[in-house]
C-alpha cells in the first residue's frame, strides 16, 4: 500500500554502492548542464535568475520519494516557462515583488491540481490532448520562445505575447541593436549550434563511447558561460551596454507558503492547470519512451502526484511550475542513472552551486543565456511530425494546424484552448460517426467481412452489420438513422444483426436507441439479433429488460447468426419456434455466455 504511494520503497531497499557510483555520475553531469539552464528559463519567465536554481532543488528531491521513473529529470523547461511569463504578465509588471509572488502561487496551485487529480486516478484525462496538438503547441511555442528572446542578443527590448507583436517590435528596433551585446550572444549561440552537431563526433573519435560523447556535449553551455563571462569581465563591456545578470543572492530559500489571496488563487487557477496539464503529457511521455528502453514501469497516476509533489516543491522553496524536461532526463539516462536517487544528487549539486558558486556568475551576459534557450527550443520545433500528420490525417493537421496559428497569432493561453477543443471535437465526430460496414461471409470460412472490401457470400433476407465503434450518447441516433437507412433499401430484409465485436461499452442513452430501433423493426415485422457481444457489455445488458423483450436472438458469433437465420430465411413459416434454436436471449446467454473472472473469456 504505502510502496504506491511511495515508490522510493521499492528501490531504496536494495540500493548498493555500485548504483550509487553510477547515479553519482549521471548527477554530476546533468548538474552542469542544468545550472545555465536553470537560470536560463528563470529568466524567460520574466523571474529572478536565482529561482531558476531554487526550482531545480526541492522538485528533484521530492520526486525522488514519489515518482516511477527511474531516469526522469523534473525542473524548469522552456513551455511551462514560457506559459508562466504568458499567465502572470497580464497581472503584474516584471520584476516586482507580486511578479514572483504570483509566479509561487501559480506553481503551488498547479501542484495541488495534479495531486488531485493523481488521488482521483485521473490521468487519463491528458489523453483528450491528443499527439498533433501537443506537438503543434509545443512548436509554435518554441517560435515564440527563440522569437522573443533575440531581445537580449540584439540588446532592446522586445514587446508582445504573439508571434506578430514580436516580430514588430523585433523590426521596429533594429536601429537600437548593441553591437557588443549581439556579438557576444551570437557567438554564444554559433558555439551552442557547433557543439549541438560537431562537438559528439570529436569526442568519439577521441575515444569516447558513443553516449558518453553525447552527453558531455550536453555541457557545452557551461563553456559558453565560462567564456562569454570571463570575456565580459576582462573588456569590461558592461560599460558599453552588454547587459548582465548582477549580483545573485547566495544562499538557499527558506521555505515557507505564499499567502493566500483569492482574487489572485482564482484568477491564475485556469493556467495553473493548463500547465499542470501540459507539463503532465510532457512529463509522461519523457518518462514512458525511456523506461521502455530498459522496460521497467510507470504508473501514469502516481506521476501525476509526483509531478504535484515537485511544484509544491517548487512553490515552498520560491521556485516557479517544473515539469520533466525532455533534454535534461536523456542526458540523465544517457549518463548511466539507475534510480531517481540521481536526482536528489543533482539537488545537492545545485544547492552547492547556490551557495558558492553565485559570485562568479555577476559578469554573466543575459545574451548567453538567451543563446541557451534560443539553441534548446529550436530543437523542439518537430517539421517532420507536421509533414507525417498531413500525409496520415487531414483532420490531425487541421486540430495541428489551427494550434500552431492560434497560439503563434493569439498567444499560449488561446493556442492550447484551440487544442484542447480540436482534440475533444475530433474526438466527439469520429465517436458520433463511427465506421460501419454490411458484412457478408467470405466463401470458405467463418469470417466476416465489408463488402465493399471483400468478395463475400449474404443471406437473403438477412441484414448483417458491423458497428466499429462503443455505443453512447453521441452516436445512439447515428445508429438509428444507419439501421433504418440500410432496412429502408431493401424490402426483402426480415432479420436484422447488428455484429458487436467493437463494442466495449453501451450506455444509457444507446440502450434506449437499441430499445426504439427493435420496436420499430418489430412494427415493420423484423428482427433485431444481436452477435458477437461482449462479455462485459452482456453482463450490463441483463441488468436491463432490454434482453427479455428483444424480438431476436443474442448469437455467440456471426457465423452462428447467419447460419441459424438462413434457415429460418428459407422456410415458409418464419417464426421464432421454426428456427430449432433457443428463443429466450437471457437463456442462450447464460448457455453460452456465461460471466467468467477468466479475463480471456471477457470477449
Amino acid at each position: 500500500m504505502f510502496s504506491r504511494y511511495f515508490p522510493i520503497l521499492n528501490w531504496a531497499p536494495s540500493y548498493d554502492r555500485e548504483t550509487f557510483s553510477a547515479d553519482l555520475v549521471a548527477a554530476i553531469i546533468v548538474t552542469i548542464m542544468l545550472i545555465p539552464q536553470s537560470l536560463a528559463y528563470a529568466l524567460l519567465a520574466g523571474l529572478p535568475p536565482e529561482v531558476g536554481l531554487y526550482a531545480s532543488i526541492a522538485p528533484l528531491v521530492i520526486y525522488a520519494i514519489f515518482g516511477t521513473s527511474m531516469t526522469l529529470a523534473v525542473g524548469p523547461v522552456a513551455v511551462a516557462s514560457l506559459m508562466t511569463a504568458s499567465a502572470i504578465g497580464e497581472l503584474t509588471a516584471r520584476g516586482t515583488p507580486e511578479y514572483l509572488g504570483a509566479a509561487i502561487v501559480l506553481a503551488l496551485i498547479s501542484g495541488l491540481v495534479l495531486i488531485a487529480m493523481g488521488l482521483a486516478r485521473l490521468g487519463f484525462l491528458a489523453n483528450f490532448l491528443s499527439h498533433p496538438v501537443i506537438s503543434g503547441f509545443i512548436t509554435a511555442s518554441a517560435v515564440i520562445i527563440a522569437v522573443g528572446q533575440l531581445k537580449h542578443i540584439f540588446g532592446y527590448d522586445i514587446e508582445g505575447h504573439n508571434l506578430v507583436e514580436q516580430v514588430s517590435s523585433l523590426v521596429s528596433g533594429l536601429s537600437a541593436t548593441n553591437i557588443a551585446t549581439l556579438a557576444i550572444g551570437g557567438a554564444a549561440a554559433g558555439f551552442l549550434f557547433w557543439a549541438r552537431r560537431a562537438l559528439p563526433p570529436l569526442l568519439v573519435r577521441a575515444g569516447l563511447s558513443n553516449r558518453l560523447a553525447a552527453s558531455l556535449s550536453k555541457a557545452a553551455p557551461v563553456l559558453a558561460v565560462i567564456a562569454t563571462t570571463l570575456s565580459v569581465y576582462v573588456l569590461e563591456l558592461q560599460s558599453v551596454g552588454v547587459s548582465i545578470i548582477g549580483d545573485i543572492p547566495r544562499g538557499l530559500p527558506i521555505p515557507t507558503l505564499p499567502e493566500f489571496d483569492a482574487a489572485l488563487w482564482g484568477s491564475l487557477f485556469l493556467p495553473a492547470l493548463m500547465i499542470g496539464v501540459v507539463g503532465y503529457v510532457e512529463t509522461i511521455s519523457v518518462a514512458q519512451t525511456l523506461a521502455a528502453k530498459r522496460r521497467e514501469r510507470i504508473d501514469p497516476d502516481q506521476e501525476l502526484v509526483a509531478l504535484g509533489a515537485s511544484n509544491v516543491g517548487a512553490a515552498v522553496s520560491g521556485g516557479f511550475p517544473v515539469t520533466g524536461g525532455f533534454s535534461r532526463s536523456v542526458v540523465n539516462f544517457d549518463a548511466g542513472a539507475r534510480t531517481p536517487a540521481a536526482g536528489a544528487f543533482t539537488a545537492i549539486g545545485i544547492a552547492l552551486a547556490t551557495v558558492f558558486l553565485t559570485p562568479l556568475l555577476f559578469f554573466l551576459p543575459k545574451a548567453t543565456l538567451a543563446a541557451t534557450i534560443i539553441v534548446a527550443v529550436l530543437s523542439l520545433i518537430d517539421l517532420n511530425t507536421i509533414k507525417r500528420t498531413w500525409i496520415y490525417s487531414k483532420a490531425d493537421f487541421t486540430a495541428m494546424l489551427g494550434t500552431i496559428l492560434g497560439t503563434l497569432a493569439l498567444g499560449v493561453e488561446i493556442g492550447i484552448a484551440i487544442g484542447v477543443l480540436s482534440s475533444l471535437a475530433l474526438h466527439l465526430k469520429r465517436t458520433s460517426q463511427p465506421h460501419f460496414a454490411i458484412v457478408g461471409k467470405v466463401p470458405g470460412t467463418e469470417h466476416y467481412r465489408n463488402v465493399r472490401r471483400h468478395s463475400v457470400e449474404t443471406t437473403p433476407g438477412v441484414l448483417s452489420i458491423r458497428i466499429d465503434e462503443s455505443l453512447y450518447f453521441p452516436n445512439a441516433r447515428f445508429l438509428e438513422d444507419t439501421i433504418n437507412d440500410a432496412v429502408s433499401l431493401d424490402p426483402s430484409i426480415r432479420e436484422v444483426v447488428l455484429m458487436c465485436s467493437a463494442v466495449n461499452f453501451i450506455d444509457a442513452s444507446a440502450l434506449e436507441s437499441l430499445e426504439q430501433i427493435d420496436h420499430r423493426l418489430k412494427d415493420a415485422g423484423l428482427r433485431l439479433h444481436l452477435s458477437e457481444v461482449k462479455g462485459p457489455v452482456l453482463d450490463r445488458l441483463q441488468r436491463s429488460d432490454f434482453l427479455e423483450h428483444l424480438s431476436g436472438k443474442v448469437f455467440l458469433s456471426q457465423y452462428e447468426a447467419d447460419q441459424t437465420l438462413k434457415n429460418t430465411c428459407s422456410m415458409t413459416e418464419g417464426s421464432p419456434e421454426s428456427m430449432g434454436a433457443e428463443t429466450n436471449p437471457g437463456k442462450h446467454r447464460d448457455k453460452n455466455l456465461g460471466p467468467s473472472n477468466n479475463s480471456n473469456d471477457a470477449s
